[in-house]
């Protein structure tokens, strides 16, 4: 190939006059951005644009190229050209240091909805390639993380978790054995393009509860470009000697259109500040294949398989293995874990989990006219959790849990465009779930086998008028579920349930823009949630969190009434802010309740949880503020508040995150020194202990509250024309000993100690 490019160039060497000239600004305010870099890849020709955002690059010769433009703190444009002559390019840029630290809630001006949108983009996931799902939102506002030590941990967003918060992979909603805060999403973050995170109207589009919000794993888009582009990515964590690998290749020519991504991870045991966690190392191994078609200019098809599997620890000091009520007290009140070790070491013995899940998509579009379309989909979902306990007799390597779940979706989509700027969206649904046992497993399983078949529909407006969008939504569902429960008598006899649920949803919302920089946005929904299996049926030794669990089947569905009143504005360019206050209202709301006492099993000693049922609020405020003292330097500051009551009590809600608040500093340079084209930032963090908690309410009392400082470092540069940026980090950075309210491990252990991250992504 590069004999070829240098033959395609010295033909032409005689007409090598040409120039490529334009304008970079930003997409979201237009203004000219100054200090971007425009790279023609193939040959070693690069410029910066001026403060009024122009460039030119001459002496350019015939032939076929491809542009880069980068700017630290944007999303890299690459673009393909043939270039035959003098040619202008004008290119806007999404120009995140202007929407608080690479996460935005505010829109372009034509795409403004009454939902507080928030986006995690490529460049900050491939930042982050060594965090999970969770913790790449964490940085949203009004989002933190239900841990389970440090490789397991599902969103919390406004305080709601588990089901109430639907994950999407692709626009599928995640199906698999999602109960409980020791089962992560079983996503791999660094297959997608974009996170978003949605509240509000747009919810109802998808089978689940519409309680919280709804999180979507968005693949990348396939570029129409003949070439084949890709990138490698690389991340050594120094806190478990965790390396992590990453790369993806894509091309689209013609008609047809592929993508493949794959990622390897491996970590040992991580560290707090004074010891090892024994047994807490976990190893990852995924890929994902997109391929897209376009049968015609109406008919395009596209398919979409993923594999996530993973083998993960659980920490070894976390089980008592011995039936004594005293002594795992004891344990709960030790300063460290038993059986810690003084060595490093990546072995992974029980308990441990083995999770395997895949996905298959087949979505097609057929496109009846510019206004009109129609949307089928298929998906079906396979999900395999093995879990490993100390067993006696030399039975660790047998399953103390062994699940399979499959799961089938269909769905259809009709999406209008009416006159008067009247958007009409509705669809059908059907969802099937299988979720049986292993039966050798010699143990009562925790969740029952069960069927269950899913129909729904729904239908959106939403209507654009001057300086206002309003939106509206319903959805009607109806779920039927068998279940084979064993008893736990001494006959162990099965006893069978049929369970029929019904849930009526509708939401609506307005915004209104005030002017160019600000506007306003309001959010009224009533929604519902059916009881998850383990609430009503389980019963047994919940492994990841060390608890024993006791669902009930008396439970019922919760219905929620929530309301949003959100704003986001600028000021002058340098000054941007957004916030959100909201009241949610649920009635007969599940939690699950610690019950201060233990159970001797078979198994070993362990707390006792039971879930219950309660009418709940919850209220809150999240804000968000950054300020641009120029275009390289910035400041901004975080702010969630929470209060979760026990309305029917009236005593305060069990597992609701503590407030937090962040500040962040950031140095951006474009040109100049060793720092051309390089980003410096540090975060403050600091999280209150939950005093909204009574003594009696949890096995220990709430820990203390916590502040850390992290470091962060970016640079790109340029190797024989290939693009690379570099990576390196420090959280923790001065090795605080802590342990955090939301991370079942802290009944056991302190939290993560120092750790030092450096790394670098190719693309090419």
């Amino acid at each position: 190939m590069i004999t070829m490019l240098f033959l395609q160039h010295s033909n032409y060497a005689q007409q090598c006059t040409y120039s490529i000239y334009g304008q970079i600004t930003d997409d979201a305010t237009h203004l000219p951005l100054p200090g971007a870099t425009i790279t023609l890849k193939e040959v070693s020709k690069s410029t910066i644009t001026n403060e009024r955002g122009y460039f030119e690059l001459s002496q350019i010769c015939k032939g076929e190229y491809h542009i880069i433009v980068s700017h630290i703190g944007c999303e890299d444009i690459e673009q393909a050209i043939d270039f035959k002559n003098n040619k202008e390019i004008d290119i806007e840029m999404p120009h995140l240091i202007n929407r608080l630290d690479g996460v935005h809630l505010a829109q372009k001006s034509h795409e403004v909805t009454t939902q507080n949108l928030q986006v995690v983009k490529a460049r900050a996931i491939q930042k982050k390639a060594n965090k999970s799902l969770a913790h790449q939102l964490e940085g949203l506002l009004g989002v933190t993380t239900l841990n389970n030590g440090n490789s397991i941990a599902k969103p919390v967003v406004n305080g709601l978790y588990g089901s109430r918060v639907m994950i999407l992979n692709n626009n599928i909603v995640q199906s698999g054995q999602q109960w409980g805060s020791d089962h992560a999403p079983e996503i791999d973050p660094l297959t997608a393009g974009s996170i978003e995170v949605v509240k509000g109207v747009a919810a109802l589009e998808y089978q689940g509860s519409g309680l919280g919000a709804v999180i979507n794993v968005i693949p990348r888009t396939i570029k129409k470009d003949a070439h084949i582009h890709g990138s490698l990515t690389y991340l050594a964590e120094r806190n478990g000697l965790g390396n992590n690998a990453n790369y993806s290749l894509q091309q689209k020519k013609n008609k047809f259109g592929w993508e493949i991504s794959g990622t390897l991870k491996k970590y040992g045991d991580a560290k707090t500040p004074k010891y090892y966690l024994n047994n807490t190392g976990y190893t990852e191994m995924n890929t994902a294949l997109q391929l897209e078609y376009n049968f015609s200019d109406q008919w395009q098809s596209k398919w979409y398989i993923s594999s996530f599997n993973t083998n993960l620890g659980i920490l070894r000091g976390a089980h008592v293995t011995l039936n004594d009520s005293d002594y795992a007290k004891a344990i709960l009140n030790a300063d460290q874990p038993q059986y810690t070790e003084t060595d490093f070491s990546y072995a992974i013995d029980a308990p441990r989990q083995e999770v395997h899940h895949h996905l298959l998509k087949w979505k097609n579009i057929v496109n009846i006219n510019k206004d009109e379309k129609y949307e089928f989909v298929y998906s079906g979902q396979l999900d395999t959790r093995e879990e490993y306990d100390i067993r006696r007799a030399d039975r660790s390597d047998i399953p103390a849990l062994g699940l399979f779940q499959q799961n089938h979706f269909i769905e259809i989509k009709h999406y209008k465009l009416h006159q008067h700027d009247l958007t009409e969206k509705k669809g059908l649904q059907y969802t099937f779930t299988d979720n049986t046992n292993d039966p050798d497993t010699g143990i009562l399983p925790l969740i029952p086998d069960y069927l269950s078949h899913q129909l729904g529909g729904f239908v959106l407006f939403d209507k654009e008028k001057e300086n206002w969008k309003f939106e509206l939504g319903a959805r009607y569902n109806f779920t039927y579920q068998s279940v084979a429960y064993i008893n736990r008598n001494e006959e162990r006899n099965v006893e069978n349930y049929t369970n029929y649920f019904q849930n009526y949803s509708v939401a609506g919302g307005a915004n209104y823009v005030t002017s160019k920089y600000f506007d306003w946005s309001l959010n009224l929904g009533l929604t519902s949630r059916n009881p998850d299996i383990n609430e009503l049926y389980a019963y047994g030794l919940h492994q990841g969190v060390s608890g024993f669990e006791i669902g009930n089947v008396n439970l019922k569905k919760e219905t929620g009434i929530k309301s949003t009143l959100g704003l986001k504005g600028s000021a002058l360019q340098k000054w941007f802010f957004e916030g959100m206050m909201y009241i949610n209202y649920i009635d007969n709301f599940i939690y699950l309740q610690p019950q201060n006492k233990f159970i001797k099993t078979i198994r070993g000693t362990f707390a006792l949880f039971e879930y219950l049922q309660t009418d709940a609020s919850l209220v809150g405020l999240d804000f968000g503020t950054n300020y641009l003292f120029s275009d390289e330097l910035s400041f901004g500051a975080k702010y969630s508040f929470l209060r979760g009551h026990n309305v029917s009590k009236n005593i305060p809600l069990v597992s609701m995150p503590a407030n937090h608040a962040a500040l962040t500093i950031n140095y951006k340079s474009s040109q100049g020194g060793f720092l051309k084209n390089s980003s410096v930032g540090f975060e403050y963090r600091y999280r209150w202990k939950q005093h909204h908690l009574l003594d009696w309410q949890d096995i220990k009392p709430a820990p203390s509250a916590y502040q850390l400082l992290n470091f962060d470092f970016e640079k790109q540069i340029y190797v024989y024309h290939t693009h690379v940026k570099l990576y390196g980090s420090i959280d923790n950075m001065f090795n605080v000993t802590y342990r955090d309210y939301l991370d079942r491990m802290r009944y056991f252990s302190d939290h993560l100690g120092r750790s030092m991250t450096i790394g670098f992504c190719v693309k090419f």
